[in-house]
């Protein structure tokens, strides 16, 4: 039996700081990636929200309705006629659909490689 006293292991986490100082210099990347994923998620849901009013027919001449259109519009201008079907609902579908995975795709991706920083 060793009679030397050998000091305890410490857990230097709870130093007074916490988990939250040891990565401290990440927190800007960490709520700037949180931004990014937000943005492309609530554009990815007004596009899905749109899709989704088309085809269960909500009233065009609803206040909400209308404004969901318009920002859905706005946020798919670039892809607008991309697909030529002649069935409305999958041309809607897939012309609106795009942009929404695209936006999803970029926004997640984007924010994964902001927070390895």
């Amino acid at each position: 039996m060793n009679n030397t006293h050998e000091p305890m292991p410490t857990n230097n986490s709870y130093d007074g700081f916490g988990a939250y100082d040891h990565n401290r210099s990440g927190v800007g990347a960490h709520r700037t990636a949180l931004i990014i994923h937000t943005i492309g998620d609530v554009a990815a849901g007004f596009l899905g929200l749109w899709i989704l009013l088309y085809l269960l027919e909500a009233n065009q001449g609803n206040v909400f309705v209308a404004f969901v259109h318009g920002v859905a519009d706005v946020l798919a201008w670039w892809s607008q006629d991309i697909f030529t079907m002649d069935a409305e609902g999958v041309r809607v579908f897939l012309n609106y659909g795009l942009p929404a995975g695209l936006y999803l795709l970029l926004g997640h991706g984007i924010a994964a490689r902001v927070r390895r920083i």
